[in-house]
């Protein structure tokens, strides 16, 4: 899985609420730590949903 933030984050933090593994907030906006991806897939998945303007790419390798 991939996961990339677009540049329309606004910087909210749901996704590093639902899945603080992968997402955090710096400078405003979210960053990926790639290094956790596969072992919470369900949950990167569950953030792109739950993100208020979208800005969450999920795609395969």
């Amino acid at each position: 899985m991939n996961v990339r933030i677009l540049d329309s984050c606004v910087g909210c933090g749901a996704c590093a609420i639902i899945n603080p593994e992968v997402f955090d907030i710096i400078s405003d906006k979210a960053i990926v730590n790639p290094d956790n991806i596969e072992k919470t897939e369900d949950l990167c998945i569950d953030s792109a949903l739950s993100c208020p303007v979208n800005a969450i790419e999920i795609g395969e390798y």
